[in-house]
């Protein structure tokens, strides 16, 4: 398939990176300061090793069991990736995603707060975590509500699990702008600098709008397998 192609990988990711930097520019930011995740979910080793070769070190992944698949191997070539989860995340995996992982992206609720702050502890190793804020208020979607985010931040200081920032997933169709904005706003009242936001379709705005990580599949990859 033309879409599987390492060519066809490498050059849509040299596009995405040209366009990350064309919309900071426009924001008075630096490229530097805008993480691209690039989210391999469903994907396979041989689609996603034309990214590293190219030079791409940060991927994004939903689920830890499919994670645990394929990760090890690759990361034994390429030791110095970073691997983020951003899916939503069951208690009961907690010790997996810690052993795992790199950084959570979806921390939101006090009941996984507990699991992932024990976890570590018995990993040895802290894990930086984004709260995931339901920003739209959608009952379909994870994420805290925007009215229990203060409490939550005050539970993970008091449980020492470090929270660098928040993220979210504006509801679909809409014009994503005021939800990017919303995010930013909240980030900045609890004094949190880093802002998880932006997919394909949006991420130009996102950063235009303060996101430091941008969350990319499709772009990158085509169209997306079933899973």
């Amino acid at each position: 398939m033309p879409d599987a192609t390492p060519e066809t990988a490498v050059r849509r990711l040299a596009d995405i990176r040209a366009e990350m930097a064309k919309a900071g520019k426009i924001a008075r930011r630096s490229a530097d300061d805008i993480a691209l995740i690039a989210v391999s979910k469903t994907r396979n080793g041989d689609e996603i090793r034309p990214l590293l070769d190219a030079g791409q070190r940060v991927f994004g992944e939903n689920r830890v069991q499919e994670a645990a698949a394929k990760w090890p191997l690759l990361r034994a070539a390429y030791p110095d990736i970073a691997l983020h989860l951003i899916g939503q995340l069951q208690s009961n995996k907690a010790d997996e995603a810690v052993a795992l992982f790199d950084c959570i992206h979806s921390l939101d609720r006090i009941s996984l707060l507990t699991a992932l702050s024990k976890a570590m502890a018995r990993a040895g190793k802290r894990v930086p975590c984004f709260i995931q804020v339901n920003i739209g208020a959608e009952e379909q979607k994870g994420g805290c509500a925007i009215g229990e985010l203060p409490d939550l931040l005050e539970a993970a200081r008091a449980e020492q699990v470090e929270i660098i920032g928040l993220m979210c997933i504006p509801p679909a169709n809409v014009e994503p702008a005021p939800y990017f904005a919303l995010l930013a706003e909240l980030a900045a009242r609890h004094g949190l600098s880093q802002l998880s936001m932006g997919m394909s379709d949006d991420f130009a705005t996102a950063i235009m709008l303060g996101a430091t990580h941008v969350r990319i599949g499709t772009a990158l990859f085509g169209p997306r397998k079933a899973a």
